[in-house]
């Protein structure tokens, strides 16, 4: 960045598919490459010569897949190769035998083509010998240099290594000017709006093309007389995914630049799982567990619509299975199938597992369904059974070595630990000895040299920095002079704007103001209205014997039909209550369960249309709730309102008073009817 950014304008923005939102770290992406049997791969070894000496020179084996090239090159031979070929992978044992030091190898690394890698096939910051990294993956190996390019190249190929990257997946495009605005001159000024504009111009050309390719972005703008000075978009992506290439032609030049590591950073190439027990439930609904060698449940998963390929599938990508394991006993045909597929041991338990131990062994563990809870069930039980047996394995195993590795040879393949070890630890030995992945120690003159070249690189840096930052000053005075106008002018528009902005804003509070105060008055007014409907329909009743006090009469609540629905809707439009005169405009079809619904709001009396039905009229009686024809009150109805008599109401009730009366005695009089014909029945029996 230039020194002399810090007295421009800088507009910072961060874009995603979404637009721009303020600017937060991002995690670096995870690459999604599944092989690199795509394109080629060239493996690369030391073939005679020393790496800090003038002519090394390399073994070197391209390789595709299916066929192999060999050669021997030299260095600059090599780097010609990878920049024609641009192979996928660059492969080698040792990254040091590639640069002599760490700021050669980023040197290396930055030479590169895009799209090509550099694989350490033998590991990380602690690499394993080649010989073992090629027999535990069943690669060709052979001491002659040749032979390990050969076994580097295959391993890659396999995506087994790590990737030995100094840069992030950033990338910065800068955009600014192509050449220097000038010193004065009749014509200075259109000359550099010219400029400042082509900047600017392309600076959007550039976003729209990042835009398109839904590429997330963080962009800061200097802005100049007349447009952009420069504008620089930091990218969430690698160079190659990036639709803008580096150019300079006239006015405007574009760099294209991937972000520079704090140091050197190794990714693998594929994730190397580590061993698991599977526990599976089979049926309509398949359910399959994931349990670590330490008992460590890892995942639970069920599913009616997968198929055995997707199981195997989320299998795969969670762990290698050591054991696969069934709750019940015989193990199932399609469990079984499932361990074939993974050459794996098999558990099934001596019996078949009843519920509540199942739900005992997997209440610590959170699971969806009981199809979850079976397969995590069958893997528990399985980590039971050999966890003595993990533990004897563990202790066996030395340091450095997976003892994953071991516990599935010995479990699943039926081998004995003392074999495995043996077969693991085989010229391991020998070859440790003569694999050497650290830079030598430099001698004092290659010392001396070396800081000699670093002093002459930063001292030409530093110039580039002066130089440049003389260029930047320069620039900026002629900015700033150009620039004082217009900046006193969008002042001006400045303060015009927040003037009218807090005229808007005060015209906005006193709308709202003015529309709260409607809306309450709206609601004042409604409620009015409603007071005045309903002394407006009491006021208009026609009854033409009812004197203007409307003296003698009584409300009345009516229910459209005798059932719940109607009876809820009633109560939540006026509300029962006790001592209410209700009228059922059709009192047929009431049930038990809708009679005591009713009965429940103890009316004075219900007033019908209709016959009631036996059981209805068993619950109201039986509650005492007078029941009679509405034809036998005088009503008059206004929409939901209904007014009625006094006198015909209580008339009403008296008359259901007197039939009840009379009911009651009937149903005395055939008790004891009852009663004496079953003692005489009793008498005659005896």
């Amino acid at each position: 960045m230039s020194p002399g950014w810090e007295i421009d304008t800088i507009v910072s923005a961060r874009h995603t598919r979404g637009g721009f939102i303020p600017s937060s770290p991002l995690s670096p992406p995870v690459s999604t490459r599944t092989s690199a049997l795509e394109a080629t791969v060239f493996g690369v070894d030391i073939q005679s010569g020393d790496v800090r000496g003038d002519a090394p020179s390399y073994a070197l084996v391209e390789f595709d897949g299916e066929t192999l090239e060999r050669d021997v090159v030299s260095r600059r031979k090599l780097r010609r190769r990878i920049e024609a070929v641009e192979p996928a992978i660059v492969a080698t044992d040792n990254m040091y035998e590639l640069a002599a030091d760490k700021d050669e190898l980023v040197h290396v690394l930055g030479s590169l083509p895009t799209e090509t890698m550099l694989v350490q096939v033998t590991g990380a910051e602690q690499p394993e010998p080649l010989s073992r990294v090629a027999k535990r993956h069943g690669i060709p190996y052979g001491k002659e240099p040749m032979r390990e390019a050969e076994a580097a190249a295959r391993l890659a190929a396999h995506n087994v290594g790590y990737e030995v990257s100094a840069f992030t997946d950033t990338t910065e495009v800068k955009v600014s000017r192509g050449r220097s605005t000038g010193k004065g001159g009749w014509s200075a000024d259109r000359y550099t709006r010219r400029i400042h504009g082509s900047v600017k111009r392309t600076a959007r050309e550039v976003e729209s093309a990042l835009a398109t390719a839904n590429l997330e972005y963080e962009r800061e703008i200097r802005e100049a007389y007349g447009g952009y000075a420069n504008a620089v978009f930091t990218v969430e992506a690698r160079p190659a995914d990036i639709p803008v290439s580096a150019t300079r032609s006239g006015d405007v030049r574009i760099e294209v630049e991937r972000v520079r590591r704090d140091g050197i950073e190794f990714r693998p190439l594929a994730k190397r799982l580590d061993h698991v027990l599977v526990g599976i439930d089979p049926g309509t609904t398949t359910a399959v567990s994931i349990v670590g060698l330490d008992g460590e449940v890892l995942d639970v998963w069920s599913s009616r619509t997968s198929d055995t390929a997707d199981v195997i599938e989320w299998i795969v990508e969670r762990g290698r299975p050591v054991i696969v394991a069934a709750d019940v006993t015989p193990m199932p045909e399609t469990v079984e199938k499932f361990r074939r597929s993974f050459d794996a041991a098999g558990f099934t338990p001596e019996r078949d597992v009843p519920i509540d131990e199942k739900q005992h062994r997997t209440r610590e563990h959170p699971y969806d369904d009981d199809h979850q809870r079976d397969a995590l069930a069958a893997a528990l039980f399985a980590f039971d059974a050999h966890e003595d047996q993990f533990e004897r394995i563990t202790r066996k195993v030395p340091p450095g070595l997976d003892r994953g590795e071991v516990i599935a040879r010995v479990v699943a393949g039926e081998e004995s630990v003392e074999a495995v070890l043996r077969d693991l630890d085989e010229d391991d030995g020998q070859d440790e000895e003569t694999t050497d992945h650290q830079p030598r120690e430099l001698t004092a003159e290659e010392k001396r040299i070396r800081n000699l070249e670093r002093q002459v690189e930063r001292l030409q840096s530093h110039v580039e920095t002066l130089e440049g930052r003389i260029d930047d000053r320069d620039e900026q005075i002629e900015d700033l002079e150009t620039e004082l106008a217009v900046t006193r002018q969008e002042e001006r528009r400045r303060v015009r704007k927040d003037r009218e902005v807090t005229r808007l804003e005060r015209r906005v509070e006193t709308v709202e103001r003015e529309r709260d105060e409607a809306r309450d008055e709206v609601e004042a007014l409604e409620g009015k209205l409603e007071r005045l409907k309903e002394l407006w329909k009491l006021d208009h009743s026609n009854f033409a014997d009812v004197s203007a006090k409307r003296a003698g009469l009584v409300p009345v609540k009516v229910i459209e039909k005798f059932t719940k629905g109607a009876i809820r809707e009633a109560h939540e439009g006026y509300g029962l209550a006790r001592d209410d005169v209700v009228y059922l405009r059709d009192a047929s079809g009431a049930g038990r369960s809708t009679a005591r619904k009713l009965a429940a709001f103890e009316p004075r009396v219900v007033l019908k249309d209709g016959g009631l039905s036996e059981v209805a009229d068993e619950i109201l009686f039986e509650a005492e709730i007078p029941v009679g024809p509405a034809a036998d009150v005088a009503m008059q109805e206004i929409d939901e309102l209904a007014v009625a008599r006094e006198d015909d109401v209580d008339a009403v009730i008296a008359d259901w008073r007197q039939r009840a009366a009379a009911r009651k005695r009937d149903r005395k009089a055939a008790m004891v009817d009852r009663l004496i014909s079953e003692h005489r029945a009793g008498d005659n029996e005896a």
